[in-house]
């Protein structure tokens, strides 16, 4: 390797990356939260184009198949979007959407995407639903358990069962 190549390879690359932080996220969450939204910023432009999104989200089947994630894609639908959507508003419309899952707030928005059928519970149909959603294969059995494990009654989770295992720091 010659002196130039070897002062090159030794030089930090000139595009930088933008920090950003949101409170309630991580890093990682952010960096995952980035890895989405390059999914569809195939020209690397930093925009994703609101019309280009809602036609590859239907294509997914999103619309019936996680109707909240639909809806937040049709938010960002936006006449101020209109020239793309960039990182930066991305990332704030699925913070709002989420809320911040340390506050009792936060919390309550992601019981709300368990409790589809707005019971106030989350039942066995709604963590198989879940489940299903996000792609595990896990049995039957092992959502039942689950469930009994996590539910003061041994049949369906309140609120207060969810706020207390997503607050709790340690699982036994």
């Amino acid at each position: 390797m010659s002196k130039q190549q070897q002062k090159l390879a030794g030089q930090k690359s000139p595009i930088r990356r933008k920090a950003f932080e949101r409170p309630g996220l991580t890093e990682d969450e952010i960096e995952e939260i980035r890895e989405a939204f390059n999914l569809f910023d195939t020209e690397g432009s930093g925009l994703i184009d609101p019309k280009e999104l809602k036609a590859a989200m239907q294509s997914l089947g999103f619309e019936s198949k996680n109707p909240t994630i639909y809806a937040m894609i049709a938010d960002l639908d936006t006449s101020e979007n209109s020239g793309g959507i960039n990182f930066d508003h991305f990332l704030d419309a699925i913070t709002a959407k989420l809320g911040n899952k340390e506050t009792k707030e936060g919390i309550a928005r992601i019981f709300e995407l368990f409790d589809d059928d707005k019971t106030g519970t989350i039942n066995l149909h709604n963590i198989r639903r879940v489940a299903k959603e996000l792609g595990e294969t896990m049995s039957s059995e092992e959502l039942k358990e689950m469930l009994e494990r996590a539910a003061s009654n041994g049949d369906e989770i309140t609120f207060e069962d969810f706020y207390f295992i997503m607050t709790k720091k340690t699982f036994a």
